[in-house]
């Protein structure tokens, strides 16, 4: 079996989608060349600007609690090397992803090639993407004390948003669902460490 695979399983992710996915998205393609003996490693792995790739197994989790259909528009906040994008793409049926350095984005976008539905966007996650909502469910792959209001707006109602919530570097990822026009809180997905989200509605 796949060790990241196993890893997820073992982490409790039972969505066979997302475990095939795991199969057929090689994360060696998704991460830096010096550190591709790492990409089968259920472990975060450094990236440029002081950023980390999230660890795999936490991936799934998050990915999980979306409750991917496969005819959702999805929402991402943090492409970093685009494996998690990647994945997304194999379970949604369109995926718009926000990364706020660019170097990283035309990385992720020579890694993502020939992916129809991916499309990653140079700008502050904080703010989502406006002119493109509403999304039927969001991912954010960085850390704030509370929603960013403009995503909790861009949400659809019913939809399901995941995002870690804290100060950066002790986080509860969170699992929110939007109904009444309001977002409420289903579940705690994991503990976790992630970088800070910054922008207009993010950290300075």
């Amino acid at each position: 079996m796949d060790a990241l695979v196993a890893a997820a399983r073992a982490a409790g992710v039972e969505d066979e989608r997302l475990l095939a996915a795991m199969v057929s998205v090689q994360r060696s393609a998704f991460v830096p060349a010096e550190r591709s003996g790492l990409a089968n490693v259920d472990t975060p792995i450094p990236i440029p600007h002081e950023q980390v790739t999230t660890q795999p197994s936490l991936v799934a989790r998050m990915i999980e609690a979306l409750a991917l259909g496969g005819t959702e528009r999805v929402l991402e906040i943090g492409t970093g090397y685009g494996w998690q994008t990647a994945l997304l793409a194999e379970l949604a049926r369109e995926v718009f992803s926000v990364e706020r350095f660019a170097d990283l984005a035309e990385t992720a976008r020579a890694a993502l090639a020939g992916r129809s539905n991916v499309h990653v966007v140079v700008g502050d996650g904080s703010q989502g993407l406006p002119g493109l909502a509403p999304f039927d469910a969001i991912l954010v792959a960085a850390a704030y004390p509370e929603v960013p209001d403009p995503l909790a707006e861009q949400l659809v109602e019913g939809g399901r948003l995941v995002q870690p919530i804290g100060p950066g570097g002790a986080e509860d990822v969170v699992l929110f669902e939007k109904r009444d026009g309001d977002l409420h809180r289903v579940r705690s997905v994991s503990g976790a460490h992630f970088v800070r989200l910054h922008g207009r509605h993010g950290f300075p």
